[in-house]
């Protein structure tokens, strides 16, 4: 009996020394009150983490969700979120754009406490793909420690990228890797998770606010970070339908087309539509003359939203060579909230 407990007591206190999992990190040591009074809360702030610019090559795909039931809602009384989300999705257009490198970085000074890598990229489509990530739904990622109870969690890197070891300081803008799909990843980004006395913060709101969307907001960005909940993702032209698994790999993104393909479609993937959005399409033939046009009114919301329109060369007849032009606009409540043109040549 006695042997029996002593290996009991040995197991428990080495299970002291491993943290949960790496999705949740264990703070090393609680501030003292004075150090809290010294740094309130909401006097951390944090740089972005990706190197990019918001609207131009990069965007918010989703936001913490601040709902604790089961429904969601964004700091902005919006469901660009989902039951659970911990944390901010930083996302880029495609894999193309992931394969030549964007690079992840850390969003305040601190020290690294603990990184995974090794954890293949692969965009997670169904329950199957889900299941394979089971216990590491982080990815390859990183962990900082900044002081005074704040620490940085970075997921879904890209398999080899991760540049920074345990123990090693950093500094805002530091370099930890770049972006990726590893881990429960559906596209490419980076997520960033903000905790204060191991809780998780939204960095739109601060800490301390208490759940839902209508609270006092302390935003911890350096800079401010417009709540921009519907947007455009990519458009181009394809020679067939596309469909998302196709799109967020990076293809038809040819800006040169043949004037014998089979047919003309102009495509757009937007995030955060609603159900009675408008969107109309118009592609236009290079005489200026409208080759196919489509109005609808959405019946469902979609975080993330594919959409085209588009005809098949008839016959013998090969599409007209010239330029062509796609035109989309999304409008809600009165209000064109994407609006987006762009142009192929056919040869």
């Amino acid at each position: 009996m006695k042997k029996s407990l002593l290996t009991t007591a040995f197991l428990v206190f080495l299970l002291t020394l491993l943290p949960a999992c790496f999705g949740k990190e264990k703070i090393a040591s609680a501030p003292s009150p004075v150090e809290i009074a010294a740094n309130p809360p909401n006097s951390f702030k944090l740089a972005l983490p990706i190197n990019c610019t918001l609207g131009q090559d990069c965007f918010i795909m989703h936001y913490v969700d601040r709902d604790p039931s089961p429904t969601e809602v964004d700091f902005g009384c919006g469901r660009q979120t989902y039951d659970g989300h911990n944390g901010v999705d930083f996302a880029i257009p495609d894999e193309r754009v992931m394969a030549a490198g964007v690079a992840v970085k850390a969003a305040a000074a601190g020290k690294v406490l603990r990184v995974r890598d090794g954890v293949s990229d692969r965009r997670v489509a169904d329950q199957t793909d889900k299941a394979n990530v089971q216990g590491i739904e982080c990815g390859n990622g990183v962990v900082i420690d900044h002081g005074n109870g704040w620490q940085t969690q970075y997921c879904h890197l890209r398999n080899g990228s991760v540049v920074v070891k345990p123990d090693t300081s950093v500094e805002a803008g530091t370099v930890l890797g770049m972006v990726g799909e590893s881990g429960l990843a559906s596209f490419p980004h980076v997520h960033l998770t903000v905790r204060y006395q191991d809780k998780v913060v939204d960095p739109f709101v601060g800490a301390n606010a208490g759940p839902g969307c209508r609270v006092d907001r302390k935003p911890i960005w350096q800079q401010p970070i417009s709540y921009v909940p519907t947007g455009t993702i990519r458009a181009g032209f394809a020679t067939q339908p596309p469909d998302m698994a196709a799109i967020w790999e990076g293809r038809f993104s040819e800006t040169e087309l043949p004037k014998n393909s089979p047919a003309l479609i102009f495509w757009v993937q937007a995030y955060g539509v609603l159900k009675g959005d408008g969107q109309e399409f118009q592609l236009i033939a290079p005489d200026g003359k409208p080759f196919a046009v489509r109005k609808q009114e959405l019946q469902s919301p979609s975080r993330s939203w594919l959409s085209y329109v588009g005809k098949r060369a008839s016959g013998n007849q090969p599409l007209t060579a010239g330029v062509w032009r796609g035109e989309y606009r999304l409008i809600r409540n009165g209000k064109v909230l994407i609006d987006v043109k762009r142009e192929v040549q056919v040869r």
